[in-house]
């Protein structure tokens, strides 16, 4: 699926897991459990062509995939992240 990229705002939970969200004007409410999305911590990118042969990389959370529905019933998968800062959210990519 081509990437979206487009800037959205999203709701959360107080541990940080997307509860509803508005696209193009279009309000989604969160309708499965989100799954976490995770990437290599920024401060381990400089080692990451060093393989020291135990374990992995330091892990974070990139952003989130969940099931969303809009009030009329329209359904879509969404990939989420955080844009430059905490406040601001980005749709990466919708499945439908």
């Amino acid at each position: 699926m081509p990437r979206v990229d487009e800037p959205i705002r999203v709701w959360t939970s107080a541990v940080g897991e997307p509860q509803r969200m508005v696209w193009r004007a279009r309000r989604f409410r969160v309708t499965d459990t989100p799954t976490a999305l995770v990437d290599t911590c920024d401060w381990w990118r400089p080692f990451s062509p060093h393989d020291f042969g135990v374990g992995h990389p330091p892990l974070r959370i990139a952003g989130w995939r969940f099931q969303a529905t809009a009030d009329d019933g329209e359904t879509h998968v969404f990939d989420v992240a955080h844009g430059e800062t905490e406040a601001e959210w980005q749709l990466l990519r919708t499945f439908d």
